[in-house]
């Protein structure tokens, strides 16, 4: 099995007034993780990306299973479940320090082309070199 691994401290500015992590910041945490995962794992940061191509989430599935609280470090792993021509899959797992689930689900992102005068987009396929990093985390 091939996760994609990243830790996270919870800081002030993920948390609500009662101290926990509040529920968009944590959307916000898996976006960042998709995002280390195209640039660290897959060299395709999204600064190059988004010069001519998007990969945009169509798809998002959550379950919170546990508080998150400031100061706690989680973390947060991603996996392919699924890799298609033009889309991937993901699952991803955040644990805290316990090892407790604090947050699972699946994120489905598709592969676009956005036209130069930047009003079209459309999905197109990943190039093979991409498709074959992305395979290494199938699961």
């Amino acid at each position: 099995m091939n996760y994609f691994i990243k830790e996270e401290q919870i800081r002030f500015r993920h948390t609500d007034f009662a101290g926990i992590v509040f529920y968009p910041r944590f959307l916000e945490m898996v976006n960042d993780l998709v995002e280390d995962w195209f640039d660290e794992a897959l060299d395709r940061p999204f600064s190059k990306i988004h010069e001519t191509n998007g990969i945009p989430t169509v798809d998002l599935k959550v379950q919170f299973k546990n508080a998150a609280r400031i100061g706690e470090t989680l973390t947060k792993k991603l996996w392919v479940k699924e890799l298609k021509n033009s889309s991937v899959i993901c699952g991803f797992h955040f644990t805290n320090q316990e090892d407790k689930t604090v947050l699972e689900g699946e994120v489905t992102l598709v592969n676009v082309a956005i036209a130069e005068d930047r009003k079209t987009i459309k999905s197109e396929a990943f190039n093979e070199e991409t498709k074959e990093k992305i395979s290494k985390f199938i699961i």
